[in-house]
């Protein structure tokens, strides 16, 4: 299946309750059926706060599907919850907080982290995401850095 000139979707499987719970929170703002048709074209993510080796900043629709498109290799999601939605009409922005659930697949541990993603909208597109986590849930969930004996 194709998305928005994504193709084979079913490489995302892996972010179903992240896709699923973003849709929720901005289907007042932004219009697609799917994560990827909310965003522009030229959308800009930035991580705020991440992890290390993980970009600070990716350009373009395209490009944030092909970073997300491994994420199955390295953590599966099976739910998310606790979503909050603040909407600012003058600045045209949307901040997400939210929780995602699921597991490292390289560990089998439990992965549990909350996000707070600050959305910027145009022509009911996402033109712009500031995205801030827990690094230390990942760290745990995948064992990194590991403990010295």
């Amino acid at each position: 299946m194709t998305v928005h000139g994504i193709a084979s979707i079913e490489d995302f499987d892996a972010l179903k309750p992240f896709f699923r719970i973003v849709e929720q929170g901005l289907r007042d703002h932004a219009d697609g059926d799917h994560f990827f048709d909310l965003l522009a074209d030229d959308t800009v993510f930035e991580y705020v706060v991440s992890v290390p080796g993980y970009p600070r900043r990716v350009e373009g629709r395209h490009a944030v599907a092909e970073l997300y498109r491994s994420y199955g290799r390295f953590m599966r999601l099976r739910s998310s919850d606790d979503l909050d939605v603040h909407w600012d009409p003058a600045k045209s922005v949307v901040v997400l907080e939210y929780r995602v659930h699921g597991e490292a697949v390289h560990t089998g541990r439990a992965y549990d982290n909350q996000f707070v993603s600050v959305i910027t909208i145009e022509n009911r597109k996402v033109v712009r995401w500031r995205d801030y986590l827990d690094p230390v849930a990942i760290f745990n969930a995948s064992g990194w850095p590991t403990a010295s004996a």
